[in-house]
């Protein structure tokens, strides 16, 4: 516990059994009460290696996708009790120091989510992110912060930290199942009013480090501008868009095989303190 809040840790993972072990070496366990790892059909020793290192292990016997992992792991995250959710990926690509400034803004205020930004303070390119990658992200982020008329360094990190209200007020499984789902339910936080944080993040780009290619990057960034004109149409009162429909599916953690959701084979329930 952290002044009294349950946190949660989850981390989606996929192939990532060359990093998991150092990231979760670095994560904070005396603030952190369960760690998570969810598995999306990894082709390498990824179940083995948490297994060794006793984590909590939920796995797809098929893969979900980038977005499916995390409606699976924010369901299990709700399900364990947990008063804020941090999303780590086990790539090793973001540094697990930060968590204890995440969890204290989320835990004391002001904030309902927390993000690691790549952005704040010039970290990107610094830490080897691509140069047409960092040119998109810049493009992206200036288009979006009109379109959802907000003033975000960033909205493509996968460094992300989220209150219990958050993870149950979002219709979160109206959402892609592919990497567009990160920026859907950012935008989805911006357009129901909660206060979004930001913490300078150094990141890492290294060849076992995730990351998708360029033609997937494409259709990312065709995906996020749809979910940002949609946004705009919503916001304008110019019609109705299902991922921003108060009435629109959630997760519920009673029933996790809801929607889009299928129940994972859980491989070890006691997540080491």
């Amino acid at each position: 516990m952290f002044h009294g809040k349950k946190i949660v840790v989850v981390m989606p993972a996929y192939n990532a059994a060359q990093t998991i072990e150092r990231t979760y070496r670095e994560i904070p366990l005396d603030l952190v009460d369960e760690v998570v790892v969810t598995d999306d059909a990894s082709g390498d020793a990824t179940v083995e290696v948490a297994g060794r290192l006793g984590l909590r292990t939920l796995v797809h016997i098929e893969n979900r996708g980038y977005g499916g992992n995390q409606k699976t792991c924010y369901t299990e995250a709700l399900r364990l009790g947990a008063d804020i959710c941090v999303m780590l990926h086990p790539d090793y690509q973001y540094t697990p120091k930060l968590l204890p400034a995440m969890i204290g803004l989320l835990a004391d205020g002001p904030f309902d989510v927390v993000l690691g930004s790549r952005v704040l303070g010039g970290g990107a390119l610094v830490g080897g992110m691509p140069l047409y990658k960092y040119v998109a992200n810049r493009g992206l982020t200036l288009v979006q912060n009109w379109l959802c008329g907000a003033k975000l360094s960033e909205y493509h990190t996968g460094y992300r930290a989220f209150t219990r209200e958050v993870l149950e007020a979002l219709p979160l499984l109206e959402n892609s199942d592919d990497f567009v789902f990160d920026n859907q339910m950012l935008t989805q936080v911006l357009l129901a009013g909660f206060a979004v944080g930001e913490v300078s993040c150094p990141t890492a780009y290294f060849e076992e480090a995730s990351s998708i290619n360029f033609r997937r990057s494409v259709r990312y960034g065709l995906g996020v501008l749809q979910t940002s004109c949609q946004a705009f149409w919503h916001r304008k009162g110019l019609g109705r868009v299902a991922i921003f429909d108060p009435d629109g599916r959630r997760l519920d953690p009673e029933q996790p095989e809801a929607g889009a959701l299928e129940r994972p084979r859980t491989l070890h329930t006691d997540a080491p303190r």
